[in-house]
């Protein structure tokens, strides 16, 4: 235990060239508080002091801004940078060597059982605001980019940037994409002509019965 609270202080000299000494670092950096809450959390819940497990998951919300429930696996040497809005779900395991940054969430879709938040591998980074969700895996040594919003599995070795979330270099090597720019897809722009065409039907429709009636009307005199 004593070894795995120091590689928490160690990853963070590793990993943030802000970080200056070991009293400053312990004291007010709201990433490690939140993982040695964890630790504590998760020691009880396996236990199945669940209530007081959670309690302790809450205050520790309460004072760091980071939410990560008791049932989660979190491996050696995490590093949470900043963690202001970190949300990591019941189910999720996290390996060792990964670093989150602020406003990331390792969540659910909402529409699971059982395993339904993430895996995230050895060495993988989730940049700021990125949203992984779902019972899917994050791969090792995989990046995934700052506000992504990744819902399928990332290989080892992968970059995946956007919204959802695309590979765009895996093994070192930036993945090709066969992209027109000027073919983009514009799913408001159909809509607009189906809504067109309709009217234009609704138009001839409408003149037929106004034909008819008038036929109707001539007739009768």
């Amino acid at each position: 235990m004593l070894r795995t609270l120091k590689e928490d202080i160690d990853v963070i000299f590793e990993q943030d060239p802000a970080a200056r000494n070991y009293f400053e670092v312990i004291l007010t950096y709201s990433g490690l508080h939140a993982i040695w809450s964890h630790r504590l959390a998760h020691a009880f819940f396996r236990k199945k002091l669940f209530f007081i497990a959670r309690l302790i998951s809450q205050i520790s919300r309460f004072f760091t801004g980071i939410e990560i429930h008791p049932g989660a696996k979190i491996g050696r040497r995490f590093f949470i940078d900043h963690g202001m809005g970190v949300v990591i779900g019941e189910t999720c395991e996290i390996g060792n060597n990964v670093t989150v940054f602020q406003g990331v969430t390792l969540g659910g879709t909402g529409k699971e059982k059982g395993k339904r938040h993430p895996t995230i591998l050895d060495n993988a980074l989730i940049a700021a605001g990125a949203k992984v969700l779902g019972s899917i895996t994050v791969g090792e040594n995989s990046k995934v980019g700052a506000g992504s919003v990744v819902l399928k599995d990332v290989p080892n070795n992968s970059t995946v940037v956007g919204i959802p979330g695309k590979i765009v270099i895996q093994d070192g090597v930036r993945i090709k994409k066969d992209f027109n720019h000027q073919n983009m897809p514009d799913p408001t722009g159909d809509r607009f002509i189906a809504l067109e065409k309709q009217i234009v039907e609704l138009q001839k429709e409408l003149q037929l019965l106004k034909e008819r009636k008038k036929t109707d009307d001539d007739s009768s005199l």
